[in-house]
């Protein structure tokens, strides 16, 4: 019976420069568009993120960061003018700063 390593045996047949190809092509694919929203949307978020300041109500908060989507919850703590950024403080008590460009959707918890 033939015993078979699976990956194994085509590690040793690749050069270490095709390996990190196929890691960055793995990570490019991760890679996401940035979606635009529309003013309907905008007014929306808007209207929750002061509902959500005003009350200190949990919310879910979806930005895009460097090619990528990420999901925050916290509480709103105040929307900073002069930088166009939202102070989020996150479930563990740390201060968190997302610029409004960047949010794509704001849901209550």
């Amino acid at each position: 019976m033939i015993k078979d390593r699976g990956k194994m045996k085509w590690v040793s047949m690749m050069l270490p420069e095709h390996v990190q190809m196929l890691r960055e092509w793995a990570d490019e694919d991760l890679n996401k568009e940035r979606i635009v929203l529309d003013e309907q949307q905008i007014e929306e978020m808007n209207h929750i993120i002061a509902e959500a300041m005003e009350h200190q109500l949990l919310v879910a908060i979806s930005y895009y960061h460097q090619k990528r989507y990420h999901v925050m919850m916290g509480h709103i703590h105040y929307y900073d003018e002069w930088k166009k950024q939202l102070n989020v403080i996150d479930r563990f008590d740390e201060a968190q700063y997302i610029k409004l460009a960047d949010i794509m959707d704001v849901r209550f918890v």
